[in-house]
């Protein structure tokens, strides 16, 4: 089944429906042929095929008992063709791993081109949101640790 958006604020509440449901062919036909997909840790999928099989993955092992919560959603048209959305997430259950995986927050954002009485997602980047920091830091270790320069 392919998952039509009729105005551009449709593509979140689609994208979470779909994963919620773990409805991989619906969440990638959201997406142009070539769309491009930009995770949390920067993996880059130029390709709906490409997307498709990162969440077909993703929603197998790595987020199997999760669900997404949509917030706040913030529409900016960009013309009559083309929008962008920005969406902010809440996604709990993940599989755990070395650690007990707690609620993670989030932000996506999706660029949108409209095709007669639908719209399809061109590119999209799903970005953690981490309270109460400004950036992160590589420490010598490699590791990639949030800071906060705020009253230093």
């Amino acid at each position: 089944m392919e998952t039509k958006a009729l105005i551009p604020a449709d593509i979140p509440r689609l994208f979470i429906e779909a994963w919620n449901d773990r409805r991989v062919d619906d969440l990638a036909s959201l997406f142009e042929e070539d769309a491009d997909f930009v995770n949390v840790v920067g993996i880059w999928w130029h390709s709906r095929d490409a997307i498709f099989k990162a969440h077909d993955y993703g929603l197998s092992v790595i987020f199997k008992d999760s669900t997404l919560k949509l917030g706040t959603v913030k529409v900016k048209l960009l013309g009559s063709d083309y929008a962008i959305v920005h969406a902010r997430m809440r996604l709990s259950g993940q599989t755990a791993h070395d650690v007990t995986a707690g609620l993670r927050q989030n932000l996506f954002i999706f660029v949108l081109r409209r095709y007669d009485s639908h719209w399809l997602c061109v590119s999209a980047q799903n970005t953690d949101i981490v309270i109460g920091a400004e950036t992160h830091i590589r420490e010598e270790d490699g590791k990639l640790s949030p800071v906060d320069y705020r009253g230093r």
